[in-house]
């Protein structure tokens, strides 16, 4: 058994192979049932959630104005860049977990864990935060909370605000994603279709209504971009989240029947098409108010109400329970795999790696997914708790990107030499040592003087070309690493730094040039580092080869890196404080069980 390291805790960065789970499992695999047009259908009922048909009217007012639709462009881009790193990893490594799998693999397993754990949180409290809001879209349908049914309107006991629709509703999602990933996935995709028919509704009257009107929203005296570029940008930074939920695309990998193809099409169209809806319904809400007209609250209905069409709140109102539906299935859909993967690498106990025999899913894990989000949407009012959402998908966005880094300057499976080089050294190995170790008696000791100028006075081969050509090779192949490594750790300091440069508004001029110089200077390093070296060779056979490869390596992961580190410094420290409760717990948990029972226990 090999030594875990100081004090014990060399096990943090212990990496599994990429087959390692099924390999471990028996077999015990998820059904491959799902096809292109499935993940389009789950990356998109994922993304689009009824936040769209709110966050226009506020960021519009505040941020933005009429350049909302250059802040959902921007947002969109700094999307796609963790969205090809994404894409890039779930070829290579079509396992259930996502980023924690992919972590796993690359980084190691103290840093997987924490990211599954924030996983786990982040889909939680998404699922139930996405339950509550149904409740106040069933209100707006039926016009009154009065006319709602008794059992599924909300009620007050003992001073808590109770939401049984919404425990109601997990349940349900909960049970659908039991019966199997084909039956749900195609309940995603009708209801998905509706969503995106009300959002084409949306474009094609307020398009109507626009050329009608002559576009009144976009004849402002202060122009375009009321707020500056800095408004614009700062738009962008809240309407990034609206494109959260491609991710879950790639939990589901191993469901999926070709992966190496189906992935990226489905993770590619999926936030391509959101982009579009989002720039579209945008476009054409600011311009039919004016931008400082708009309703915060129901931004959409009020700016067809203001022509007369109170009509069209019915369908819009359609179109965001259709939304929060889909959004909440999205939500719960990764949890459970997550559960699972972990349980298969022994970091949970192994009851949440069953795969139901008849339906190929983790029932297990559903059921108790189920019942965790139907109790937080029942008892709590989660506003205050929904920043730790982007908590954990931030950090699994940041150590995606690192990971694609690591993949193609230090790839997990280390390959020193060439193929052809190896071949040789082993071969001429061989020819002396048979030489050597043979037993024909004078034939032998020519031989062995034929290759007696390759062994040294311990009998190791040493001054032959090929073995002088494989020493060099180890040695430059050291270096290099070497550099890719300190360039990887200079790229995540210097992010670090720039980020809390210029989030540190409080921070005095010149201590905040500083920290901004320096951090300039470990980033610019560290990408100049990794721009000047070659990338692994190993990198093009790791894993499962022949899918999507990331563009512009090491650029875009490192813009990545620094755009996700930014947004989760800017999420508060409030929301830190109540995130690092959690990831305290999971440390410990880790600490007590999971580093004990892993099934990588004994190596490094």
């Amino acid at each position: 058994m090999a030594k875990e390291g100081l004090w014990g805790f060399g096990c943090l960065m212990r990496r599994k192979r990429v087959d390692s789970a099924g390999t471990r499992c028996g077999g015990q695999q998820l059904a491959k049932r799902l096809s292109a047009v499935d993940l389009v259908a789950i990356g998109v009922g994922s993304t689009i959630g009824a936040g769209v048909y709110i966050l226009v009217g506020t960021v519009a007012r505040q941020q933005t104005g009429p350049g909302l639709v250059i802040s959902f462009l921007i947002g969109g881009i700094a999307a796609a860049l963790s969205a090809f790193c994404y894409a890039e990893l779930a070829c290579r490594c079509p396992s259930a977990g996502s980023a924690y799998h992919y972590t796993y693999i690359c980084v190691g397993e103290g840093v997987a864990w924490l990211i599954g754990w924030a996983l786990i949180l982040e889909y939680t409290l998404g699922s139930a935060a996405v339950a509550r809001g149904v409740s106040p879209n069933l209100v707006l349908f039926f016009g009154g909370a009065d006319k709602l049914p008794t059992i599924v309107a909300r009620h007050t006991i003992y001073g808590v605000v109770v939401d049984p629709c919404a425990a109601i509703l997990v349940c349900v999602v909960a049970l659908l994603l039991c019966l199997g990933i084909k039956e749900s996935s195609m309940v995603q995709t009708i209801v998905t279709t509706v969503n995106v028919a009300v959002m084409v509704f949306i474009v094609i009257a307020g398009l109507y209504v626009g050329f009608m009107t002559g576009w009144v929203g976009y004849e402002l005296p202060n122009g375009y971009f009321p707020f500056g570029v800095n408004g614009v940008f700062a738009g962008s930074a809240t309407l990034f989240y609206s494109y959260v939920g491609f991710d879950s695309v790639t939990s589901t990998a191993e469901e999926v029947k070709n992966p190496q193809r189906d992935l990226p099409i489905g993770i590619g169209i999926a936030l391509s098409l959101c982009c579009i809806l989002y720039m579209l319904v945008s476009a054409v809400i600011v311009g039919l108010v004016p931008y400082y007209a708009l309703d915060p609250d129901t931004p959409i209905s009020s700016a067809f109400a203001h022509y007369g069409m109170e009509w069209a709140a019915y369908v819009i109102t359609i179109g965001a329970l259709t939304a929060l539906c889909s959004g909440l299935i999205g939500g719960i859909l990764p949890q459970p795999r997550i559960l699972m993967a972990m349980a298969r690498d022994g970091l949970l106990p192994s009851f949440f790696s069953d795969i139901n025999k008849h339906t190929k899913v983790p029932v297990k894990s559903t059921v108790v997914t189920g019942i965790a989000a139907a109790a937080l949407a029942f008892l709590l009012d989660i506003d205050q708790l929904a920043g730790m959402v982007s908590v954990g998908t931030l950090l699994a966005f940041t150590t995606v990107a690192v990971s694609i880094l690591i993949l193609r300057y230090v790839p997990p499976e280390e390959v020193p030499f060439p193929s052809s080089l190896q071949d040789s050294i082993h071969f001429e190995s061989i020819s002396c040592s048979s030489s050597i170790h043979g037993t024909e008696g004078e034939k032998n000791k020519d031989s062995v003087g034929s290759c007696k100028h390759l062994l040294d006075n311990e009998g190791s081969l040493v001054g032959h070309p090929l073995i002088e050509k494989a020493a060099h090779a180890e040695h430059n192949e050291l270096r290099r690493r070497k550099i890719a490594s300190w360039g990887i750790a200079s790229v995540c300091i210097g992010a670090l730094l720039l980020a809390s440069a210029a989030s540190a508004k409080d921070l005095p001029g010149i201590p905040r040039f500083i920290l901004c110089g320096v951090g300039g200077v470990f980033l610019s390093c560290g990408l100049i580092g990794l721009t000047s070296i070659d990338q692994d060779d190993a990198w093009h056979n790791f894993g499962h080869p022949g899918g999507f490869t990331c563009p512009l390596v090491p650029l875009l992961p490192v813009c990545c890196i620094l755009i996700n580190t930014y947004l989760l410094i800017n999420l508060g420290s409030g929301t830190w404080m109540r995130a690092s409760i959690w990831l305290v717990a999971g440390a410990l948990i880790y600490l007590f069980y999971g580093r004990s029972h892993s099934s990588l226990l004994g190596t490094i």
